[in-house]
């Protein structure tokens, strides 16, 4: 094949800027659209290397002033090239085009635009550039005040954003993951190659992760040899190897995102994102969890560019890309390129061009004592200093070493302006990079991470020599960390060149605009605009800017920016320091995140043991925490949900009513220590309480404020069972488990969670002593007097199955609650329902539940809800002055004990046609409707049946003192204002006879 550029399009040559060679397979096409177009390119490229090759350079706009950008990078540090790809529920935003492998069938379309790439409509924001400097909208949109809801707001959510979801179900799936090894070595490049060889042939379990499809790094985008051959046949010879070894996994196309703690790493497989379809049973990617007892960072280093007037032009492009694009894709982004660099790296881009058949105009070097190394002109001591093209370069203006200008035509522009090591995952535990003044740049600070070692070029030794020997040494010490010994690497011979390298961050040249973060606009005169406004320190300068903070991280930006800061405040870049990063490193999508919880598997779903018997008998469900719970139960001829909820309400208050409460957290709690730690736990007194008793009991968090209430239950000496609130009973448990483990180690208490061993029925009714007589074993007496009010035992029923029976009432009725091992309990309610029938029993749900506790007063999550004391809720005698308990101390702070404190009361409507509302206001008769007035809010509302009116719990300024008083519930947002009694909150049988019958 001859070195010739395709310089025209045609039918039988439609990819004018392919060269030869390449690792692209040119037997076989692939077709794929951008913008509606329809192009060709090859299994082996990028939709970025495919555009290139059919001569698109335009590819995005930036975000701010929508200007026409082009390709900057060849990988994952890309700022401009972002796409949606795919169609309907598989459309997919904000993807890299320099990462997204080609495939038949692709659609890709541009973004941030309308209503055309070429012609962008939100473009004129660049011509009122100068009103959208550093730190415009917190100039711009404070005034005037009114503005903001109608004008700025909607203005702002308008523009915001790049790419557009469909808002369609996505049909793919995505995984999660679990892996281990001995070590992890992140990165293939030859740092990453070497170090996994050297691990893999010792035996130890290896994983090599590189976010590519295929591996070898910069071997790939090289012409240098390695060992005698071409870096990327040597690359593919050491992968062949490892993957015939059993102990090797190397996984393509996985990015690791994160560093956690104890050797964990996150990384995300792209196991489908290269085809039209995932395969059937396959994911589309899968999130990895990597426990490793030992890693290696050989991620390799990112070139950075220099800032000049215009260099954001679509063809402007970091020369390294281009030089990747020319030896691995077999593209050029132009007939004729410049390079402009302040480094040798630059001459490569050129020499290797040129052996492509690229005509080079240039070499622009900054440094007055270059030397040629590529067959072309060379300009020494020269500079940038602006360009000319709209949608794609034209041409390059140079001021030369004598100060003379030159124009050079060309329509690619490769700029070299040092390395930068992807320092990234050290920051992730906090760890500050250093800087270099041999590499100009920033390094990994030592030891930042535990059980990390960086290599190559990563750690800022940029040669291939080097990085194949620090690749080799890194993975024999982290072995040798863990006993194993690995004999030496057979070093290939490789490329040594020393790095020679004059910094140049920015031309000085002109009143025009010099782009820094090419993604968010960010420029040199915003970095001098943070300057002079004091936001001087680096994460001041971030975010008055919005430096770096876009799908790229500032990879390419952050250090030139850096470096301007430090210049004009006279410190060294060292002293300057940097911003960390944190993961991930690279974008996630959402769904990988999420995985398979989704739709019905977000979260388990528990069903309680009668579920089954309730969706045969027209239970209505209700999700309570991952619970499926019964609201009610709907009869034949009942149209609405309330005439069902009444029904049982009166069911329960004349009868007997059966109510499934197994979701209550249970928490077994055993030891010698036992009353001693629940009187710890609790506010209220725990270590008299007798055996065979249930007392009430009140948590306090360690603020003072109420964390939950239920009741325990002792059973024996050293035996308790706690009952909390359905939506506490994790959150309980946990606090329980620290103040056991952490605070009082030395007690004698062990807990155990007994949530879903019990399954547990309120009977609740004047009868329910009655139905459950004849299905407790009758040498048990659980009359009045033998089994008084608040009374518990271990007890049998039917026959002699164990059971635990505890007389507590949450409805203010005679009430018991029988538990039974969970596996009977289904056939325990259904024998319950079936001693039932002669005193009509019915079910009922957590609706009627719920207003049989409003009419008995009980607070419930409503009113406690982490604001709340134990004065509030009427309990503060409950707050024991004779032992210490979590919290009490707390709980007596001035603040929380005003005299006139919010307390719990009742409210009935004066007329009771009218409804309270749940999160109404309460205001004073009279007077303005105001947060000023505010006297309280309502916590919960019902309808009682009882009482034939609505009726509310809530919180009012010293409510105890004002029972009797008429207060306004009131509801702006839902234009409610009706008149209400404050009342006592126990509306029914406030002397308690009927729960003691």
């Amino acid at each position: 094949m001859t070195n010739e550029i395709q310089t025209t399009a045609s039918p039988g040559k439609p990819q004018p800027n392919r060269l030869s060679g390449g690792q692209v397979e040119r037997s076989r096409k692939l077709a794929f659209t951008f913008d509606g177009a329809r192009y060709e390119g090859h299994p082996g490229d990028t939709l970025a290397s495919a555009l290139l090759a059919n001569n698109v350079r335009l590819m995005g706009r930036s975000f701010k002033y929508h200007r026409p950008r082009g390709l900057l990078t060849s990988g994952s540090a890309e700022p401009n090239a972002l796409v949606e790809l795919r169609t309907g529920a598989r459309q997919e935003p904000n993807t890299r085009a320099t990462t997204a492998e080609l495939f038949d069938g692709l659609v890709a379309k541009s973004q941030n635009r309308s209503p055309s790439l070429r012609f962008d409509l939100l473009g004129i924001n660049d011509v009122f550039s100068s009103f959208f400097g550093a730190g415009f909208y917190y100039k711009t949109f404070m005034w005037p005040k009114s503005f903001w809801e109608k004008v700025y707001e909607p203005m702002i959510r308008r523009a915001a954003g790049l790419g557009a979801i469909s808002f369609e179900e996505d049909p793919d799936v995505y995984d999660k993951g679990f892996l281990h090894c001995d070590l992890l070595v992140i990165g293939a490049g030859p740092s990453g190659l070497a170090a996994a060889l050297t691990a893999g042939r010792t035996g130890a379990r290896v994983i090599v992760a590189d976010e590519d499809f295929i591996f070898g790094g910069r071997l790939n985008g090289e012409t240098f040899s390695v060992g005698g051959k071409s870096g990327a046949d040597w690359a593919a010879e050491a992968v062949a190897e490892l993957e015939s070894l059993p102990n090797v996994r190397c996984m393509r196309r996985t990015s690791v995102n994160g560093a956690y703690d104890q050797g964990v790493y996150s990384a995300v497989e792209r196991v489908s994102d290269h085809v039209l379809v995932p395969e059937a049973g396959k994911p589309r990617q899968i999130l990895w969890r990597i426990y490793s007892k030992r890693a290696l960072l050989c991620a390799g280093a990112i070139e950075r560019p220099i800032a000049f007037e215009n260099n954001d032009r679509p063809g402007i492009m970091l020369a390294s890309a281009m030089r990747d694009f020319a030896n691995r894709w077999a593209v050029t982004a132009a007939p004729k390129v410049a390079v402009f660099t302040n480094n040798d790296d630059g001459h490569r881009t050129a020499a290797d061009l040129m052996a492509k058949g690229v005509k080079v105009a240039a070499v622009i070097d900054s440094r007055p004592g270059a030397q040629r190394v590529a067959d072309c002109e060379l300009l020494t001591g020269a500079q940038v200093i602006d360009t000319s093209g709209r949608h794609g370069l034209s041409f390059v203006k140079v001021q030369l070493a004598d100060g003379g200008t030159r124009t050079i035509e060309c329509g690619a522009l490769g700029v070299a302006g040092g390395w930068n090591p992807n320092v990234h995952l050290t920051c992730h535990q906090r760890g500050r990079p250093v800087w270099s003044d041999e590499i100009a740049a920033f390094v990994p600070a030592p030891d930042a991470i535990p059980g990390l070692t960086v290599t190559g070029a990563a750690n800022g030794d940029f040669s291939t020599a080097a990085a194949l020997r620090t690749g080799s040494e890194g993975a024999r010490a982290a072995l040798d960390d863990l006993g194993i010994t690995a004999p030496a690497f057979d070093l290939p011979e490789a490329e040594d060149a020393p790095l020679d390298i004059t910094p140049l961050w920015y031309v000085k040249h002109g009143k025009g605009r010099a782009w820094l973060d090419q993604q968010n606009d960010v420029t040199v005169k915003d970095v001098k605009l943070a300057h002079q406004e004091n936001f001087r320190p680096v994460e001041h300068l971030k975010r008055y800017t919005t430096l770096g903070m876009a799908t790229d991280q500032g990879k390419t930006a952050n250090v030139s920016a850096v470096a301007i800061m430090a210049e004009l405040t006279g410190q060294s870049i060292s002293e300057t320091g940097t911003t960390m990063f944190r993961p991930p490193y690279s974008p996630v999508p959402m769904g990988t995140f999420g995985g398979r919880a989704r739709g019905k598997d977000f979260h388990p779903i528990r069903k309680t043991p009668s579920h089954k018997w309730a969706e045969e008998n027209g239970g209505v469900f209700v999700e309570t925490g991952n619970w499926l719970r019964t609201q009610w139960f709907a009869q034949p001829g009942e149209t609405h949900w309330r005439e069902s909820v009444d029904r049982e309400v009166r069911a329960v208050r004349d009868s007997v009513g059966l109510c499934d409460v197994t979701t209550l957290g249970k928490v077994d709690i055993q030891g010698t220590d036992a009353a001693a730690f629940l009187n710890l736990i609790y506010a209220n007194g725990f270590a008299k309480l007798g055996v065979g008793k249930v007392r009430y009991g009140l948590m306090l968090r360690e603020d003072g404020i109420a964390k939950d209430d239920g009741t325990t239950a002792r059973l024996s000496e050293n035996h308790f069972v706690m009952t909390t609130t359905t939506a506490n009973a994790v959150p309980v448990y946990r606090h329980m488990e620290f103040v056991r483990q952490c605070l009082f180690p030395d007690m004698d208490v062990q807990l155990i969670s007994t949530t879903e061993a019990w399954a547990q029925y309120a009977v609740a009714g004047p009868n329910s002593r009655k139905l459950l007589e004849k299905v407790v074993d009758p040498e048990f007496d659980i009359s009045n007097e033998g089994f008084p009010f608040m009374a518990c035992s271990e007890i049998t029923v039917c026959g002699g199955l164990r059971a635990r029976l505890f007389r507590i009432s949450f409805s203010g009725e005679l009430a018991f609650e029988i538990a039974v091992p969970t596996r009977y309990g289904d056939a325990m309610w259904q024998r319950l329902m079936a001693a039932g029938e002669e005193f009509g029993v019915v079910p009922y749900g957590t609706e009627a539940l719920g207003v049989m506790r409003i009419e008995k007063g009980h607070a419930a999550g409503n009113e406690l809800n982490g604001t709340t004391t134990a004065l509030n809720l009427g309990m503060g005698r409950m707050v024991s002055k004779k032992k210490d308990s979590i919290g009490s101390t707390m709980s007596e702070r001035e603040g929380m004990n005003l005299p006139d404190a919010l307390r719990l009361v009742g409210f009935k409507p004066v007329d009771s046609s009218q409804k309270v509302t749940a999160g109404a206001h309460l205001m004073n008769r009279s007077g303005s409707v105001d947060a000023a007035n505010d006297q309280g809010y309502v916590t919960s509302a019902c309808y009682s049946p009882i009482l034939n009116s609505s009726i509310g719990l809530g919180f009012l300024k010293d409510g105890a003192n004002r029972m009797g008083e008429i207060v306004r519930v009131v509801s702006p947002l839902t234009n409610l204002s009706i008149e209400a009694e404050v009342v006592n909150p126990v509306f029914i049988d406030p002397e308690g006879e009927r729960l003691r019958a």
